[in-house]
């Protein structure tokens, strides 16, 4: 038997009160006065060994009561079966697991709802006085302070989700430093009430915890269940033009024991149904689903991916930005320039592209890193600032079309060049030589897989007719190439950055490449692919993200909005490319709270652009830590208790048998009032 209150134990002094009343007090003779000896009948006479057990009778009833009555104060309590006890010098932490997988259902209630009612339960167990703090994924600011168990039950009818998971290992840790902001030195205990989920859970197996605080797993799950969500979405072409068919694939994940079946998928844009398919996923597999679908204008669009999957609800909508017919900057540096301007004509004649060509000795470098396509044509040699300004804009993920003159610096290209794996160019006639037909290129897939529609796949093509006055050794793929297999037009990859190097000029005295109808489709998939990509969706978990936006100084502010949410999130700008740190659940104000779904990101009061957030995968990774996994991990550590008895009815009362032992106060204050009784029925009726 233990105490909560040991220091009550001093009252027991009191019990040698009632000694030194009965000592001083009974002592005294009893005068009786009568004036004839017949009263005498009328006297109960009693002998000295009754009337000294009558004494005795009522002193120890009157110790017994005091005893009793500070034993009660000092709560006893019997040791539980885990050799653990609550004591009153440390504090109760008691953390709920709010994340979205807790919307899991077991028995027709969610996991969140049976964590709440169990703790409302448990709080039941703690005895008046005692140090309770309330702690979620939120990790808000009224986690800081302490509150006793009423306090603790009001704010269990608050908590709601949150798009932020924590691991076992985050949430002691902050379990922990609360309890030292209170100067609690030991004797804590830290209660986790959680679905445990693996893929959020942290590296169980590495985590100590210190063995002067007890804590107590609750694991809120039974197994497994099945659960589909969205892992990708990407266009087959990286440009969409409007009014033209676009190709959409989805990549659908299914994390349960058995196989779905004929799931309906549809596709929304600007919240209207477009497209829809049905899929068919393998258990613990995987599937593509692919939407056609046309957009009528130009613009940012708000595309999402919706199907019906229960009990996990949270990841059944995707969501998405398609931006349609972006403006394709091209910048057009020459030197010498074919007479007919082919390269102007081609981009000047689209009103996706907007082109700027000026020479290349007067160009402006800072111009090249706002380009999407850097197309070099007739210059003879690339050097100094020029070159410098290449390389960087190719390694930021840029595109660079090389048309050679009659008689380039071969020695500058391969310097230049040679860099990224384009190497041996050698020139091979400065004067144009007999022109050759050029092989024709597979129509089937890659560069031109979409050029061509599905009634020209089989038809011949009028191929150009061309001389070369370069040769090389092709370090990518071959796009256009002679019937030796001499290269004519090659493409080159650089990490996110794209080379492409003509084998001649596009005077017509060099060929009829630029005349040709593959030309104007060529030189637009080029401008096309040439688009650096953004993400169509970002995730919660990525937290900073950067982007490119236009009219923005070093003194501009953006916000981040979604209907009455606002948010001005840290952020910085360098040049274009601006990086934003979504804040954590912590940093939001009272009330605000951070949704899947689209953002408006406002600069000015003006929206720049529209930017999707979705919750992150391992959220909808439904496989969780059993309680025997839980066992297995922590059995070397005596301090941490798993349970496996939370759908029990039951399971408060184990709780508190197992951890706070059996509260024995109210039978010592029964016991201090019956003796108070007995003392009572002694001075009144024992005559």
């Amino acid at each position: 038997m233990q105490f909560l209150y040991p220091s009550f134990l001093w009252a027991l002094l009191a019990a040698a009160i009632p000694v030194i009343i009965h000592l001083f007090n009974f002592r005294r003779t009893k005068k009786v006065y009568f004036t004839n000896v017949a009263f005498l009948k009328a006297v109960n006479t009693t002998t000295s060994s009754f009337r000294r057990l009558k004494h005795l009778l009522i002193m120890a009833a009157r110790i017994l009561a005091i005893i009793c009555l500070v034993l009660a104060f000092a709560q006893p309590i019997l040791t539980p079966k885990s050799g653990n006890i609550a004591k009153s010098a440390g504090l109760t932490s008691i953390y709920i697991d709010n994340s979205l997988s807790m919307q899991n259902e077991l028995n027709k209630k969610s996991y969140l709802d049976k964590a709440i009612s169990k703790v409302e339960e448990l709080l039941t167990a703690f005895p008046q006085g005692s140090r309770l703090q309330l702690v979620t994924n939120d990790f808000s600011a009224q986690e800081h302070s302490l509150n006793n168990a009423q306090q603790i039950k009001e704010r269990t009818t608050t908590i709601d989700y949150t798009h932020t998971p924590r691991t076992v290992e985050n949430v002691l840790k902050r379990q922990i430093s609360l309890a030292a902001k209170h100067q609690s030195q030991g004797g804590n205990q830290f209660i986790l009430f959680s679905d445990f989920q693996k893929s959020t859970a942290g590296a169980l197996n590495r985590l100590k915890v210190d063995t002067s605080s007890t804590v107590f797993l609750v694991p809120v799950q039974a197994k497994a269940i099945q659960n589909v969500f969205v892992d990708s979405v990407w266009l087959n072409t990286p440009f969409i033009r409007e009014m033209q068919v676009n190709t959409l694939t989805v990549k659908l994940s299914n994390t349960g024991e058995r196989a779905v079946q004929n799931l309906p998928v549809k596709l929304f844009v600007d919240e209207v149904q477009i497209a829809s398919a049905v899929a068919n996923i393998d258990a613990h597999g995987t599937t593509t689903a692919n939407f056609n679908f046309t957009v009528k204008d130009k613009g940012f669009k708000k595309g999402r991916i919706s199907f019906d999957d229960t009990p996990v609800t949270f990841d059944n909508d995707y969501y998405f930005v398609l931006h349609a017919a972006p403006k394709i900057r091209v910048l057009h540096l020459f030197g010498q320039s074919a007479p007919e301007k082919f390269v102007q004509h081609v981009f000047e004649n689209d009103s996706v592209f907007v082109l700027r060509s000026i020479s290349a000795s007067n160009v402006d470098v800072g111009q090249i890193r706002t380009a999407d396509l850097v197309v070099l044509e007739g210059v003879q040699v690339i050097d100094g600032s020029l070159s410098v300004s290449l390389q960087d804009f190719i390694k930021a993920g840029g595109s660079v079309m090389v048309i050679p003159p009659t008689a380039p610096d071969v020695a500058n290209y391969n310097s230049l060049l040679g860099k990224y794996g384009i190497r041996n160019i050698q020139l091979k006639s400065n004067t144009p030589s007999e022109l050759s037909i050029l092989a024709e290129p597979s129509k089937a897939g890659g560069f031109f897989g979409d050029i061509f529609d599905s009634s020209n796949l089989r038809a011949m093509l009028q191929m150009p007719l061309q001389s070369a006055n370069l040769t090389w050794q092709v370090a990518g793929e071959k796009l256009l190439q002679f019937r030796n297999g001499m290269p004519y037009l090659s493409s080159t990859s650089i990490g996110q950055g794209e080379i492409y190097l003509v084998a001649s000029p596009l005077a017509k005295e060099w060929g009829d490449f630029a005349r040709n109808a593959l030309f104007v489709p060529i030189m637009y998939k080029i401008g096309a692919l040439s688009v650096r990509q953004e993400p169509s969706a970002y995730s919660f978990k990525d937290n900073t993200f950067t982007l490119e936006v236009d009219n923005a100084n070093a003194n501009t502010s953006f916000k981040l909005k979604k209907g009455k949410l606002e948010l001005i999130p840290i952020q910085q700008l360098n040049g274009k490319q601006l990086t934003i740190e979504l804040p954590k659940a912590n940093q939001l104000n009272e009330g605000q709270e951070i949704e899947s779904g689209y953002y408006e990101l406002m600069n000015n009061g003006k929206v720049d652009r529209i930017l999707a957030f979705n919750h992150d995968h391992s959220e909808s990774q439904m496989e969780f830590y059993s309680s025997e996994e839980l066992k297995s991990i922590f059995g070397t550590q005596k301090n941490v208790q798993v349970f496996d008895q939370i759908d029990d009815t039951d399971f408060v009362k184990i709780f508190k048998e197992q951890n706070f032992g059996k509260a024995l106060w109210r039978y010592f204050l029964i016991g201090a009032l019956i003796f108070l009784a007995i003392e009572v029925l002694l001075v009144r009726f024992f005559k």
